[in-house]
Protein backbone atom coordinates (compact mmCIF):
# COMPACT_ATOMS: atom_id res chain seq x y z
CA UNK A 1 0.00 0.00 0.00
CA UNK A 2 1.12 3.56 -0.59
CA UNK A 3 -0.26 6.85 0.50
CA UNK A 4 0.19 9.74 -2.23
CA UNK A 5 -0.67 13.16 -0.34
CA UNK A 6 -1.37 16.26 -2.62
CA UNK A 7 -3.25 13.59 -4.32
CA UNK A 8 -5.51 16.51 -6.64
CA UNK A 9 -2.33 18.12 -7.25
CA UNK A 10 -0.64 18.34 -10.41
CA UNK A 11 2.03 15.25 -9.22
CA UNK A 12 -0.17 13.41 -7.43
CA UNK A 13 -2.96 13.12 -9.33
CA UNK A 14 -0.12 11.51 -11.88
CA UNK A 15 1.74 9.51 -9.42
CA UNK A 16 -1.70 7.96 -8.07
CA UNK A 17 -2.33 6.81 -11.97
CA UNK A 18 1.28 5.78 -11.91
CA UNK A 19 0.91 3.72 -9.22
CA UNK A 20 -2.44 1.97 -9.93
CA UNK A 21 -1.52 0.91 -13.37
CA UNK A 22 1.72 -0.82 -11.90
CA UNK A 23 -0.95 -3.00 -10.01
CA UNK A 24 -0.34 -1.34 -6.75
CA UNK A 25 -2.48 -0.38 -3.48
CA UNK A 26 -2.90 3.10 -3.44
CA UNK A 27 -4.50 5.77 -0.78
CA UNK A 28 -5.01 9.23 -2.42
CA UNK A 29 -5.17 11.91 0.56
CA UNK A 30 -6.58 15.48 -0.12
CA UNK A 31 -7.99 17.90 2.18
CA UNK A 32 -11.56 17.15 0.99
CA UNK A 33 -10.72 13.38 0.53
CA UNK A 34 -12.68 13.85 -3.18
CA UNK A 35 -12.48 10.26 -4.80
CA UNK A 36 -13.77 11.71 -8.19
CA UNK A 37 -11.71 11.20 -11.13
CA UNK A 38 -9.41 8.44 -8.97
CA UNK A 39 -8.77 5.16 -11.09
CA UNK A 40 -10.80 2.07 -9.88
CA UNK A 41 -9.56 0.89 -6.72
CA UNK A 42 -8.02 3.86 -5.20
CA UNK A 43 -8.75 4.81 -1.79
CA UNK A 44 -9.37 8.66 -1.40
CA UNK A 45 -8.89 9.68 1.78
CA UNK A 46 -9.20 13.06 3.75
CA UNK A 47 -6.55 14.46 5.67
CA UNK A 48 -4.63 17.88 6.45
CA UNK A 49 -1.00 18.12 6.56
CA UNK A 50 -1.17 20.64 8.67
CA UNK A 51 -3.33 18.70 11.11
CA UNK A 52 -0.85 15.45 11.94
CA UNK A 53 -3.78 13.84 13.55
CA UNK A 54 -5.84 13.64 10.41
CA UNK A 55 -3.23 11.50 8.60
CA UNK A 56 -2.64 9.25 11.21
CA UNK A 57 -5.27 6.57 10.42
CA UNK A 58 -4.05 6.98 6.61
CA UNK A 59 -0.83 5.84 7.37
CA UNK A 60 -2.13 2.26 8.52
CA UNK A 61 -0.32 -1.29 6.26
CA UNK A 62 1.38 1.56 4.63
CA UNK A 63 5.12 1.03 2.74
CA UNK A 64 5.77 4.07 0.68
CA UNK A 65 4.66 7.83 1.14
CA UNK A 66 4.49 10.24 -1.06
CA UNK A 67 4.98 13.60 0.85
CA UNK A 68 4.61 17.57 0.10
CA UNK A 69 6.71 19.91 1.66
CA UNK A 70 5.87 22.91 3.46
CA UNK A 71 3.65 21.93 5.69
CA UNK A 72 3.78 22.28 9.73
CA UNK A 73 2.68 18.55 10.61
CA UNK A 74 5.45 17.15 8.58
CA UNK A 75 7.80 16.07 11.36
CA UNK A 76 5.21 14.17 13.19
CA UNK A 77 3.90 12.94 10.54
CA UNK A 78 6.96 11.21 9.27
CA UNK A 79 7.60 9.74 13.12
CA UNK A 80 3.83 8.56 12.94
CA UNK A 81 4.35 6.63 9.36
CA UNK A 82 7.67 5.26 10.84
CA UNK A 83 5.76 3.63 13.63
CA UNK A 84 3.45 2.74 11.71
CA UNK A 85 5.99 0.74 9.47
CA UNK A 86 6.16 3.06 6.75
CA UNK A 87 9.72 1.71 4.82
CA UNK A 88 10.06 4.83 2.77
CA UNK A 89 9.50 8.52 1.81
CA UNK A 90 10.06 10.37 -1.21
CA UNK A 91 9.45 13.89 -0.95
CA UNK A 92 8.75 16.95 -3.44
CA UNK A 93 11.04 19.44 -3.58
CA UNK A 94 12.87 22.13 -5.93
CA UNK A 95 16.36 22.65 -7.05
CA UNK A 96 16.69 25.88 -4.65
CA UNK A 97 17.00 23.42 -1.86
CA UNK A 98 20.31 22.80 -3.41
CA UNK A 99 21.04 26.57 -2.78
CA UNK A 100 21.49 26.12 1.06
CA UNK A 101 19.89 29.67 1.12
CA UNK A 102 17.47 29.23 4.44
CA UNK A 103 17.11 33.00 3.71
CA UNK A 104 14.93 32.91 1.06
CA UNK A 105 11.11 31.89 1.84
CA UNK A 106 11.04 29.31 -0.60
CA UNK A 107 14.70 27.84 -0.49
CA UNK A 108 14.03 27.74 3.16
CA UNK A 109 11.00 25.73 3.11
CA UNK A 110 11.95 23.39 0.94
CA UNK A 111 15.90 22.63 3.16
CA UNK A 112 13.21 22.37 6.72
CA UNK A 113 11.58 19.78 4.67
CA UNK A 114 14.35 17.69 2.95
CA UNK A 115 16.06 18.00 6.83
CA UNK A 116 12.85 16.14 8.08
CA UNK A 117 13.02 13.46 5.58
CA UNK A 118 17.00 12.69 6.42
CA UNK A 119 16.05 12.65 10.37
CA UNK A 120 13.01 10.71 10.09
CA UNK A 121 14.38 7.13 9.76
CA UNK A 122 13.23 6.10 6.60
CA UNK A 123 14.63 5.69 3.45
CA UNK A 124 14.09 8.45 1.67
CA UNK A 125 14.47 10.57 -1.64
CA UNK A 126 13.80 14.25 -2.37
CA UNK A 127 12.72 14.99 -5.91
CA UNK A 128 14.51 18.32 -6.54
CA UNK A 129 12.34 19.79 -9.37
CA UNK A 130 12.78 22.68 -11.69
CA UNK A 131 9.37 24.74 -12.63
CA UNK A 132 6.22 22.37 -13.85
CA UNK A 133 5.49 22.66 -17.83
CA UNK A 134 2.12 23.00 -16.42
CA UNK A 135 2.37 26.22 -14.84
CA UNK A 136 1.61 27.63 -18.33
CA UNK A 137 -2.30 27.06 -17.50
CA UNK A 138 -1.70 30.21 -15.51
CA UNK A 139 -1.85 31.60 -19.00
CA UNK A 140 -5.17 30.22 -20.04
CA UNK A 141 -7.18 33.08 -19.09
CA UNK A 142 -5.26 35.47 -21.44
CA UNK A 143 -4.96 32.93 -24.24
CA UNK A 144 -9.10 33.03 -24.32
CA UNK A 145 -8.85 36.63 -24.44
CA UNK A 146 -6.92 37.32 -27.53
CA UNK A 147 -3.69 36.86 -28.61
CA UNK A 148 -1.14 39.02 -26.78
CA UNK A 149 0.27 36.85 -23.68
CA UNK A 150 1.88 38.87 -20.71
CA UNK A 151 4.50 36.89 -19.29
CA UNK A 152 6.85 37.09 -16.61
CA UNK A 153 10.70 37.09 -16.47
CA UNK A 154 11.17 37.19 -20.35
CA UNK A 155 14.60 37.28 -20.38
CA UNK A 156 15.31 33.85 -18.18
CA UNK A 157 15.28 30.25 -19.93
CA UNK A 158 14.18 27.39 -17.57
CA UNK A 159 14.15 23.36 -18.09
CA UNK A 160 10.49 23.21 -16.97
CA UNK A 161 9.63 19.47 -16.74
CA UNK A 162 6.27 17.63 -17.23
CA UNK A 163 4.31 16.48 -13.68
CA UNK A 164 3.80 13.49 -15.62
CA UNK A 165 7.33 12.82 -15.63
CA UNK A 166 7.84 13.40 -11.69
CA UNK A 167 5.47 10.96 -10.94
CA UNK A 168 7.68 8.38 -12.97
CA UNK A 169 10.59 8.86 -11.12
CA UNK A 170 8.49 8.94 -7.97
CA UNK A 171 7.08 5.91 -8.52
CA UNK A 172 10.64 3.84 -9.06
CA UNK A 173 12.10 5.00 -6.10
CA UNK A 174 8.74 4.66 -4.15
CA UNK A 175 9.13 0.79 -5.25
CA UNK A 176 13.10 0.10 -5.55
CA UNK A 177 15.40 1.20 -2.66
CA UNK A 178 17.53 1.93 -6.27
CA UNK A 179 17.51 6.09 -5.55
CA UNK A 180 17.02 5.62 -2.02
CA UNK A 181 18.66 8.26 0.62
CA UNK A 182 19.76 10.59 -2.12
CA UNK A 183 18.10 13.71 -3.93
CA UNK A 184 17.74 13.89 -7.55
CA UNK A 185 17.72 16.42 -9.69
CA UNK A 186 15.07 16.90 -12.31
CA UNK A 187 14.57 18.71 -15.50
CA UNK A 188 12.69 19.03 -19.01
CA UNK A 189 15.04 18.20 -21.79
CA UNK A 190 15.17 21.77 -23.56
CA UNK A 191 15.94 25.07 -22.06
CA UNK A 192 13.04 27.64 -23.24
CA UNK A 193 12.08 31.49 -22.84
CA UNK A 194 8.70 32.62 -21.75
CA UNK A 195 8.13 33.21 -25.35
CA UNK A 196 9.36 29.52 -26.52
CA UNK A 197 6.67 28.24 -24.66
CA UNK A 198 4.24 30.91 -25.96
CA UNK A 199 5.24 30.01 -29.69
CA UNK A 200 4.46 26.71 -29.11
CA UNK A 201 1.28 26.92 -27.06
CA UNK A 202 0.55 28.97 -30.31
CA UNK A 203 1.37 26.65 -32.86
CA UNK A 204 -0.81 23.89 -31.38
CA UNK A 205 -3.88 25.90 -30.95
CA UNK A 206 -3.75 27.43 -34.18
CA UNK A 207 -3.44 30.58 -32.98
CA UNK A 208 -0.63 33.81 -34.12
CA UNK A 209 0.26 34.35 -30.32
CA UNK A 210 2.51 36.96 -28.91
CA UNK A 211 4.34 37.62 -26.17
CA UNK A 212 4.79 40.73 -24.23
CA UNK A 213 7.66 40.74 -21.16
CA UNK A 214 6.61 42.29 -18.32
CA UNK A 215 8.70 44.59 -16.44
CA UNK A 216 10.63 44.19 -13.14
CA UNK A 217 7.55 46.43 -11.86
CA UNK A 218 5.06 44.81 -13.89
CA UNK A 219 5.81 41.47 -12.55
CA UNK A 220 6.13 42.18 -8.43
CA UNK A 221 3.18 44.18 -8.60
CA UNK A 222 1.31 41.15 -10.32
CA UNK A 223 2.58 38.68 -8.17
CA UNK A 224 1.69 40.57 -5.02
CA UNK A 225 -1.90 41.12 -6.79
CA UNK A 226 -2.42 37.62 -7.02
CA UNK A 227 -2.04 36.92 -3.63
CA UNK A 228 1.40 35.48 -3.67
CA UNK A 229 3.17 36.75 -0.07
CA UNK A 230 5.74 38.98 -0.26
CA UNK A 231 8.75 36.43 0.48
CA UNK A 232 7.67 34.52 -2.03
CA UNK A 233 7.61 37.23 -4.32
CA UNK A 234 11.08 38.26 -3.11
CA UNK A 235 12.47 34.86 -3.09
CA UNK A 236 11.48 34.52 -7.13
CA UNK A 237 12.79 37.53 -8.04
CA UNK A 238 16.44 36.53 -5.80
CA UNK A 239 15.91 33.58 -8.48
CA UNK A 240 15.44 34.55 -11.53
CA UNK A 241 16.26 38.32 -11.66
CA UNK A 242 19.49 38.26 -9.64
CA UNK A 243 20.61 34.90 -10.88
CA UNK A 244 20.67 33.16 -7.58
CA UNK A 245 19.50 29.88 -9.08
CA UNK A 246 20.03 29.13 -12.34
CA UNK A 247 17.16 26.65 -14.21
CA UNK A 248 18.58 26.64 -17.78
CA UNK A 249 21.25 23.40 -17.40
CA UNK A 250 19.59 20.43 -18.77
CA UNK A 251 19.95 17.53 -16.60
CA UNK A 252 19.82 13.46 -17.42
CA UNK A 253 17.80 12.05 -14.07
CA UNK A 254 14.73 11.85 -15.99
CA UNK A 255 16.10 9.44 -18.19
CA UNK A 256 18.83 8.14 -16.35
CA UNK A 257 15.49 6.62 -14.04
CA UNK A 258 12.88 5.93 -15.96
CA UNK A 259 14.65 4.83 -19.19
CA UNK A 260 13.36 7.40 -21.21
CA UNK A 261 13.67 11.04 -21.92
CA UNK A 262 11.52 13.80 -20.88
CA UNK A 263 8.73 14.86 -22.10
CA UNK A 264 8.96 17.99 -24.41
CA UNK A 265 6.92 20.99 -23.93
CA UNK A 266 5.47 20.47 -27.09
CA UNK A 267 4.18 17.05 -25.71
CA UNK A 268 2.46 18.40 -22.51
CA UNK A 269 0.98 20.91 -25.13
CA UNK A 270 -0.37 18.42 -27.19
CA UNK A 271 -1.62 16.69 -23.88
CA UNK A 272 -3.10 19.01 -22.16
CA UNK A 273 -4.43 21.75 -25.25
CA UNK A 274 -8.07 21.54 -24.26
CA UNK A 275 -6.95 23.58 -20.92
CA UNK A 276 -6.67 26.40 -23.29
Amino acid sequence: MFLVTGATGNVGVELVRALAESGERVRALSRAGRSEGLPAGVAAVAGDLDRPESVRPALDGVRGLFLMPGYGGQRQILAEARDAGVERVVLLSGRSAGTGDRGNAVAGYLIDAEDAVRASGLRWTSLRCTSFMSNALRLADQIRKGDTVRVPFPDVRTTDVDPYDIAQVALRALLSDDWADRPLELTGPEALLPADRVRILGAALGRDLRAVGLTPEETRTEMEASGMPKPYVDAFFSFFVDGTLDESVVLPTVEQVTGRPPRTFAEWVGAHADAF
